[in-house]
C-alpha cells in the first residue's frame, strides 16, 4: 500500500477549529491564504509518501550499525534528509531572522504529522533539532545563536537532547556528568548519556548536542544542574568547523521498534573533557529546559497521531481487500471483512480517535502561536495557560490512544497482522516508546493535576470546562444527542475536580488517580473537538458551501462525531472510580510481596 497523506482532515481542522489564516496574520508570522496553507500542505504530503514512506519498512529491518565510532543509517536516509533540508522543510515554523519560514507553529505539527506518519524513524532527527532550536533560541547568548541557530534551522547542523544517564532515567536530578571550568569562559564536560536519539550520524556537517551537566558545588538534584553546548566539531570565529570535540558514540541500543533510528549511547571527555559552552546563567538548566517541553511533549502526542492515522490507512485498505466468511444479510459465499460489524466498529473506532487527537493537538499547537503572538499581554497570557493545559493531554492521552489504535490496527488483519510483512506489527512496535520518552505518561498524568488544573487559581481550567459546557449547550437539533452525551462527560469530569480538591491535602490520592483522570479530561477535549467539527460540518451543509469540501466529507465529520460520542464518550464514567479511588489499594500489599 502506500501512505495517502490525509490534507483534507488536516485543512479542515486547520481552517474552522484553529483559524491558521488568522494566526498568520499576527506579528511574527507571514500571512498566509488558505490557497497556500492547501498548497503546502499537499506538498508536504507529497514528498512524505514520496520520499519517506518509501523507506520506513526497509529502514525497519535494516536499522542501523556502529562501526569505528560512526552510525551507519539505512539505506536512502541520508538522501532524504539532503531532499528535506533542501526543500526548506525542517525551518518552515522558525523565526525568520534565523532562515525559518516564518509560518505559525500549528502548519508546522500538520508537516510534522505527515512526515512521522510516513517514516518516525526518519522524522526524530528534525524533531531533536527542533527543541534544540527551542531552547537556544529561549536562552542563548546572541553569539550562541549567530554560531548555531542559522546551520539547525536550515537542518544543515542537526541537534540533540543530552539528558538521560544509566542510572537516573527520569530522575533528571540524579545526574552525575560534571562540566568543569577551564579558566577561557568554556568548561571540560565529562560522563555518559544515554538514549540519545541521533547522537551520531553522517547526514548532517556538524551535531549540536546540549548537554545537562553539574558545575563543581552546584547544589543536588535539579537545582544544580547546568545546560551546555557541545558540538561534534568546534565552530571556528569564522563560522567554519574546526577540530573533532572529545565525544564519540559507544553503541546504539536494540530497540523493540524505531529501528531506523539510532538511539546512543554517547560518552563526553574520554580524552581529558568534551569542549563545552554554558547556556544562559549557571544551575538553571532545567529551568531551561522546560521551556521548551510544550512543544516538544506536543510533538510526541502528534507522533502518536501520525502512527494512528497510518495504522487505519493499513487496517482499511486490508479489510477492503481481505475476503473470510460471510457477512450477515449477505449473498455471496465469502465477504469482503469489511462488511463485517465488529470490523466496522474497529475502523471506526480508529477513525474517530484519530480526528479527535487531530483536533486537539492542532487546538494545542495554536495555543502556543497566540501565547507567543497575539496582541495584548491578557491575551497570550491566556493562550499559554491554555496550552499548558492542553499540553499533557497531547502528549500523554494521545500517545496512549495512539498505541492502542496501532494494536486495533494488528487485530483488524487478524492473524496476519502478526506477521511482519503486513507492516501493521512495525507501526505498534514503533508507537510503543510514545508513552515513555519526554516525561513518562505517569508524569503527564501527576503534571495535570498538580499543576496545570491550579493554573492561575484553577481559572484556565474552568474557562476550558465553560467553553465546552456551552458547546454541549449549543447542540441541538439532529446534533442534540452529541450534546447530552458531552454534557454526561463534563459532569464526569466535574465529579472527579471536586473530589480532588478535597484531597489537596492526600498527594498520594491524587497521584493515584492521576492517570485515569488524565485518560478521562483527554477523552472529553477530544469529543468536544469533535463537537465542535460536527457544528461546522452540520452549517457548511445547511449553506451548501462545499467548494472546499465535499458533502461526503462534511457528512462523515458528523458521524464520526456521532460515534466518539456514543461509543467512546461513555467509557468516562468508567474512569469516575479510578480517578476518585485513593491511595489505599495502591499501598495495601508490602512492597516486598508485589
Amino acid at each position: 500500500m502506500t501512505y495517502r497523506p490525509p490534507t483534507d482532515d488536516a485543512l479542515f481542522v486547520l481552517h474552522h477549529l484553529v483559524d491558521v489564516c488568522g494566526l498568520s496574520r499576527l506579528d511574527g508570522f507571514d500571512d498566509l491564504d488558505l490557497d497556500t496553507v492547501a498548497g503546502l500542505l499537499s506538498e508536504a504530503g507529497r514528498f512524505a509518501a514520496e520520499q519517506l514512506f518509501a523507506l520506513n519498512a526497509s529502514g525497519d529491518r535494516q536499522g542501523v550499525a556502529v562501526n569505528n565510532g560512526q552510525v551507519t543509517l539505512a539505506d536512502g536516509f541520508a538522501d532524504a534528509y539532503g531532499m528535506f533540508v533542501d526543500a526548506g522543510w525542517n525551518g518552515i515554523s522558525f523565526d525568520q531572522a534565523y532562515g525559518g519560514g516564518g509560518l505559525p507553529w500549528v502548519v508546522g505539527l500538520a508537516v510534522q504529522e505527515f512526515v512521522n506518519s510516513a517514516n518516525m524513524s526518519f522524522a526524530l532527527c528534525p524533531l531533536l533539532t527542533q527543541g534544540a532550536v527551542d531552547m537556544l533560541a529561549h536562552h542563548a547568548s546572541e553569539e550562541h545563536k549567530e554560531t548555531y541557530l542559522h546551520k539547525l534551522v536550515s537542518g544543515e547542523w542537526t541537534g540533540t537532547m543530552n539528558l538521560t544517564e544509566p542510572h537516573a532515567g527520569s530522575d533528571v536530578g540524579a545526574l552525575t556528568t560534571k562540566a568543569v571550568p577551564a579558566g577561557d569562559g568554556t568548561y571540560r564536560i565529562t560522563g555518559t548519556k544515554i538514549f540519545i536519539t541521533y547522537g551520531e550520524h553522517e547526514m548532517a556537517d556538524n551535531i549540536v548536542h546540549l548537554v545537562l551537566a553539574r558545575i563543581p558545588d552546584a547544589p543536588a538534584g535539579t537545582r544544580g544542574i547546568s545546560c551546555f553546548i557541545v558540538p561534534k566539531y568546534l565552530v571556528n570565529p569564522d563560522g567554519s568547523l574546526g577540530a573533532r570535540n572529545d565525544l564519540r558514540v559507544v553503541s546504539t541500543e536494540h530497540k523493540i521498534g524505531i529501528h531506523a533510528s539510532p538511539t546512543c549511547v554517547m560518552s563526553y571527555g574520554d580524552e581529558g573533557g568534551a569542549v563545552g559552552y554554558l547556556i544562559g546563567e549557571e544551575n538553571q538548566g532545567m529551568r531551561y529546559m522546560f521551556t521548551m517541553m510544550n512543544n516538544a511533549r506536543l510533538s510526541v502526542g502528534v507522533q502518536g497521531l501520525a502512527l494512528a492515522e497510518m495504522a487505519m490507512q493499513r487496517a482499511s485498505a486490508y479489510a477492503r481487500d481481505r475476503r473470510q466468511g460471510r457477512a450477515i444479510g449477505a449473498d455471496e459465499t465469502s465477504s469482503l471483512i469489511v462488511d463485517h460489524a465488529d470490523v466496522r466498529r474497529m475502523l471506526m473506532t480508529m477513525r474517530a480517535n484519530v480526528e479527535a487527537m487531530r483536533a486537539v493537538m492542532y487546538l494545542n499547537g495554536a495555543a502556543m502561536d497566540l501565547a507567543a503572538a497575539a496582541a495584548t499581554p491578557d491575551e497570550r497570557a491566556q493562550a499559554a495557560g491554555r496550552s499548558a493545559l492542553l499540553t499533557p493531554l497531547s502528549k500523554g492521552w494521545g500517545t496512549d490512544v495512539g498505541l492502542e489504535m496501532t494494536s486495533v490496527g494488528v487485530q483488524v488483519h487478524g492473524g496476519m497482522g502478526f506477521i511482519e510483512e503486513t507492516g501493521a506489527a512495525q507501526l505498534w512496535r514503533d508507537a510503543r516508546i510514545l508513552p515513555i520518552y519526554e516525561g513518562t505518561n505517569g508524569i503527564q498524568g501527576l503534571d495535570l493535576v498538580m499543576r496545570k488544573l491550579s493554573l492561575d487559581g484553577g481559572s484556565v481550567m474552568a474557562s476550558l470546562m465553560g467553553e465546552m459546557t456551552a458547546t454541549a449547550a449549543g447542540l441541538t437539533g439532529d446534533l442534540a444527542p452529541i450534546g447530552a452525551r458531552l454534557a454526561d462527560a463534563l459532569a464526569d469530569v466535574t465529579t472527579v475536580m471536586e473530589w480532588m480538591a478535597a484531597r489537596g491535602s492526600r498527594p498520594n490520592d491524587l497521584a493515584s488517580g492521576a492517570t485515569p483522570f488524565l485518560r478521562l479530561l483527554g477523552t472529553v477535549v477530544g469529543g468536544w473537538a469533535l463537537a465542535r467539527e460536527a457544528q461546522t460540518a452540520a452549517r457548511l451543509l445547511d449553506e451548501g458551501d462545499h467548494e472546499m469540501f465535499s458533502s461526503d466529507f462534511l457528512a462523515d465529520k458528523i458521524v464520526t462525531a456521532r460515534f466518539y460520542a456514543d461509543q467512546i464518550l461513555p467509557g468516562t464514567a468508567g474512569l469516575v472510580a479510578p480517578s476518585t479511588g485513593g491511595d489505599e489499594l495502591m499501598f495495601a500489599i508490602a512492597a516486598d510481596r508485589l
